[in-house]
């Protein structure tokens, strides 16, 4: 009995089928490069360049078949005919041209050695042919850019060729545009700078542009590259200012974000001045233009990151940039796109559903240009509903990166004025949108988000107002629960303005059990996170009760607080002290803490001093001295260690202001009139010669100082 096929089937033998034909075509073209006649073999070659063309299924058939081992070997053979070299080099070219697995096959097969070692032909057609191939695939993301840099004659030899064509200059731009991320280690050490310079003038955009490119990595927070950027002269004209001209709005949108960046990036590196007009009235401006509604979503996402960068020490270009076409709303739209994967997934979708493939390259072009083509009745739907167009399909999957750079933009314009602060929180669901970000799936956009509210958070105003309303606290600490290093550095950071003594946030973060959190950041590798953990429990301790400071105290633990004060970070060091000095407040707390851990406390304090420390650091110390010479019993922890009593005479005699002022302080509570016991203190003090100490630092030139001294004699004349 014969059962009728199925459709599904019916299919499957059909494409089945034709998949046979087309491997029997692709095969026969493989089958031709193996001819014993030299002259079928380059006919054989010819007809497989013109076959790939535009045939993405046709180059991975000749892939899967065989045929790039069988190109690079008549590639590098020298009894090869030169032309024959020069086809080959431009069919593999083309099969660059097609997909990303493409591109790895060939690389896989170890194009990259076989092409560089095609550079030291004299001929320059096959030169260009190579070279337009290893551009190709060195722009694929898939392929690893260190493969340029295996060889260490390959860069020289790349930079001679600079200047033997149009082409030449063109490919080679293009290849060190996307591979000197890597490159700028070299460049430093080389005359790269200069020659790349000689080739902006040439041939308009088609090297200006991956030349441009390159000086922007390059400058990147590199002070040697900048500083010679600065002075480069192209036809008597500083590259500054052709960078200034690339700004101008006639030029190509990513000529003119790329000149941009050349300018911030040298600017930040300390090349240029910040109140220098090319950048107030010429690059500011250009990014804050790349932020509006005119531009992609890809170069607004690129301006406001730029901008943010370049403005982010300076006040004055913050300032300038806040009222410059409504910068602070002008970003509440980049909020105004989906948030959710899913969202962008299903127009992705549909908008694939009436795209047609990309134009592959033509004979002419080789591939350099791509366009999409939309089905016409896809352009009719598209028209009826935009939200269906490619365009918006393209837009759309930016939209954790519109978020992303525009809380970057936000935090850098927050970052010192208060005005501008209340600016931003004041535009539409701007905390909101913040306390909303600090939940998103995008690692990315929860780190900017965090940024931002950090730069907000130094606002006293903000902490009292829109923080507490919108009780910020609540996601940072769900944030701090689980969160990378990245993360968890500005969170911290966040927090400890949050637990500032005019907080509202403070209480109820207490109640948290946030203490535990804290301390076990001071047990981190990461100094940046000891400091913040410190930090936090150093605000969270000013003017705290006792029952704060014991639970500080018994999470944190004796042992790793004088870890701490040990610490070979200074910053570390430093909030420590401050730490212990607030612990060390109020008489009753500091008779209570010194009583239980009195002897660590002296010992740590003796090694502080004793050994090379800054002059904050001692100044830090001996104020904590000073609080606990004002404790009721604790003073006498200091009055029976007669040699911390020689420190403190040392330093009341140091050349250092802070210093003295510091161990002046620390006596001055000593000999207080109105404590028992201050009669024998005094005697004792001056037997030990402190009067006369006392008596000259009256006559010091530092009115702080002199007047500290002579509070502290009046002690003994009272």
């Amino acid at each position: 009995l014969m059962c009728p096929l199925s459709p599904y089937v019916t299919y499957v033998s059909v494409i089945f089928v034709l998949m046979q034909e087309v491997t029997a075509t692709s095969r026969h073209y493989v089958d031709r490069l193996f001819d014993p006649d030299p002259q079928k073999v380059l006919q054989g070659v010819i007809d497989m360049k013109n076959a790939v063309i535009g045939n993405n299924k046709q180059k991975a058939n000749l892939i899967v078949l065989g045929a790039v081992p069988r190109l690079l070997y008549l590639l590098q053979q020298s009894s090869s005919s030169l032309e024959l070299r020069r086809e080959c080099s431009v069919v593999l070219g083309s099969l660059a041209m097609g997909t990303e697995n493409n591109i790895k096959s060939l690389v896989d097969c170890h194009i990259i050695p076989a092409l560089l070692q095609g550079l030291l032909c004299p001929d320059l057609i096959f030169i260009e042919a190579c070279l337009r191939c290893l551009r190709t695939v060195f722009i694929s993301p898939v392929t690893p850019v260190q493969l340029l840099y295996t060889d260490p004659t390959v860069i020289p030899h790349l930079m001679s060729l600079l200047s033997r064509s149009q082409k030449t200059q063109e490919y080679i731009t293009q290849i060190f545009s996307h591979c000197c991320k890597v490159f700028v280690g070299i460049c430093s050490h080389t005359n790269t700078v200069e020659t790349f310079s000689h080739t902006v003038p040439l041939y308009a955009c088609n090297s200006l542009l991956p030349t441009s490119l390159c000086f922007s990595v390059l400058a990147y927070e590199n002070t040697q590259v900048s500083m010679t950027l600065v002075n480069v002269l192209v036809d008597g004209e500083l590259l500054s200012q052709v960078f200034v001209r690339m700004m101008q709005r006639d030029q190509p949108i990513e000529m003119q974000l790329t000149a941009a960046k050349c300018l911030t990036y040298m600017c930040r590196a300390g090349a240029i001045r910040t109140d220098d007009t090319c950048i107030v009235l010429k690059t500011l401006p250009c990014l804050v233009r790349m932020c509006s509604k005119e531009h992609l979503l890809e170069e607004r996402v690129e301006g406001a990151e730029t901008l943010a960068y370049l403005m982010e020490p300076d006040v004055e270009l913050q300032r300038i940039a806040s009222t410059t076409d409504h910068l602070v709303a002008m970003l509440a739209d980049y909020f105004k796109y989906p948030s959710s994967v899913s969202a962008i997934t299903d127009i992705k979708r549909v908008g694939q559903w009436f795209h047609l493939e990309p134009q592959m390259e033509t004979p002419e072009s080789q591939g350099i240009t791509k366009a999409s083509r939309i089905h016409p009745l896809g352009t009719m739907i598209l028209t009826l509903c935009p939200l269906c167009g490619f365009q918006l399909d393209h837009d759309l999957k930016h939209a954790h990166e519109l978020r992303q750079a525009a809380f970057k933009l936000y935090a850098s314009l927050g970052s010192n004025d208060e005005d501008i602060r209340k600016k931003i929180t004041e535009t539409e669901n701007m905390m909101d949108r913040i306390v909303s970000g600090l939940s998103e799936s995008s690692i990315k956009v929860r780190l900017a988000a965090v940024r931002c509210l950090h730069s907000l958070s130094r606002s006293v105003q903000q902490l009292r107002t829109s923080f507490h309303d919108h009780a910020v606290w609540k996601p940072l600490m769900k944030l701090l629960q689980n969160a990378p290093d990245e993360v968890l550095v500005m969170a911290s950071s966040t927090l400890c303005n949050l637990l500032l003594e005019f907080s509202p946030s403070k209480e109820p973060i207490l109640e948290s059990g946030v203490i535990e959190l804290l301390c076990s950041l001071t047990q981190s590798d990461s100094p940046a996170l000891r400091v913040n953990g410190i930090w936090a429990l150093m605000n969270m301790a000013f003017q705290a009760d006792q029952k704060v400071k014991g639970e500080i105290v018994r999470c944190l633990g004796t042992e790793q607080l004088f870890r701490l004060l040990s610490d070979p970070d200074t910053n570390v060091l430093m909030k420590t002290l401050g730490l212990l000095r607030n612990l060390l407040s109020t008489r009753p707390h500091i008779d209570q803490i010194m009583s239980s851990h009195g002897k660590q406390i002296m010992q740590a304090v003796t090694l502080i001093l004793e050994a090379e420390h800054s002059i904050e650091v001692k100044e830090q110390t001996l104020c904590i001295l000073a609080n606990i010479a004002d404790g009721n019993t604790a003073k006498e922890l200091i009055m029976t260690n007669d040699d911390m009593l020689q420190k403190i005479k040392y330093y009341m005699g140091h050349s250092n202001v802070k210093l003295q002022l510091a161990a002046t302080f620390c006596i001055s509570n000593l000999i207080w009139n109105e404590e028992d016991g201050s009669q024998e203190r005094q005697d004792k003090l001056r037997e030990m010669g402190f009067v006369d100490i006392l008596h000259k630092l009256t006559q010091a030139p530092d009115p702080n100082l002199s007047d500290r001294a002579k509070t502290a004699m009046q002690q003994y004349l009272a």
